[in-house]
């Protein structure tokens, strides 16, 4: 079994619990630490989320360090309505015992990749971008130095949630996102028309909700919140599950089809602000972008049932 070393930079949010809780669970990664942004929620209540999601999850060994509260040149936004006003759905939060690391987020980006060696450190970004670009401008030679950084946002034949062609996490800080994508690391971005396809179906949810721990049981209470959401608000009778995607594609990548491309992301338009112009057209020997086209949604949901499964059974033994 091969091990990828990886920093979670997430804003969470009840589908970043689930994408938490997954990685949490899988012995494939090694977390070196997760991040936090403002973002679905803002800046104060992502950080206290990621912390009681570790608590939950038993994984006070990964340190937390607080992010960037606002995006680059914007105001801040926010999605409570999907998300509930702390963030975390129905879960009752709570002050959580883990401490936050040292340092802001950037710093800690940046002391990480730079102190391993080249290519070795994967990042995952489930909201903004506004701590990673903050982390490139601060060392330039960051993004030659970075392993795939894999992204949740975006969309393309699916159009945007947000706007009629942007998803949430790129409208955020579409300034961030232009700088990651225009710095030359590999990108693998799972935009809306992957997670679209990755829905938390009753009997999926129910297969979770059957496993014996504490993480599964809050995994599930996010699930269970965002399907009512999404019929209220929405009339789709299943959730995307978006963040978990990039999650499982490190952990399982032939779930997914993935497509050389290159990707910029739209700055100077209130229209389409934060529009992602995804181009398939171009030679895929110096492609440094890949764009999620196609996801088995099973396999998905099945990969994080063995999962929880498992940690489950290693915290009973």
């Amino acid at each position: 079994m091969s091990i990828q070393s990886l920093i979670i930079d997430c804003d969470p949010g009840v589908d970043d619990a689930v994408a938490l809780f997954l990685a949490f669970a899988a012995p494939e990664l090694e977390l070196l630490a997760v991040t936090t942004v403002g973002g679905n929620v803002p800046g104060a209540k992502t950080q206290r989320n990621a912390r009681i999601i570790r608590q939950i999850a038993g994984r006070e060994d990964v340190p937390v360090f607080g992010g960037a509260e606002r995006p680059l040149k914007r105001p801040p936004a926010g999605a409570g309505a999907f998300h509930g006003v702390e963030g975390l759905g129905d879960l009752e939060p709570f002050e959580p015992t883990g401490i936050v690391g040292d340092g802001p987020a950037a710093n800690a980006i940046v002391d990480l990749v730079m102190s391993r060696p080249e290519g070795s450190v994967s990042i995952a970004v489930l909201g903004p971008m506004t701590n990673l670009a903050l982390a490139m401008r601060r060392e330039r030679r960051l993004a030659e130095r970075l392993g795939p950084v894999v992204v949740m946002g975006g969309a393309r034949s699916e159009g945007g949630n947000v706007t009629a062609s942007a998803e949430f996490n790129i409208w955020a800080d579409p300034d961030a996102a232009a700088v990651v994508f225009g710095s030359g690391c590999q990108v693998v971005a799972f935009g809306l028309d992957a997670t679209h396809q990755v829905r938390a179906t009753e009997a999926r949810i129910v297969a979770i909700e059957a496993i014996d721990s504490e993480a599964a049981r809050a995994a599930a209470s996010t699930l269970r919140f965002s399907q009512r959401v999404e019929r209220e608000i929405v009339g789709w009778d299943a959730a995307p599950l978006h963040d978990p995607c990039p999650i499982a594609w490190l952990i399982k990548p032939d779930l997914f089809e993935t497509k050389p491309c290159r990707i910029e992301v739209e700055t100077g338009s209130d229209l389409t602000r934060g529009h992602t112009a995804v181009e398939f057209r171009i030679d895929p020997a110096t492609a440094r972008h890949r764009w999620a086209v196609a996801a088995d949604a099973q396999g998905v949901f099945d990969l994080i049932v063995a999962k929880l499964k498992a940690q489950a059974l290693e915290a009973a033994a």
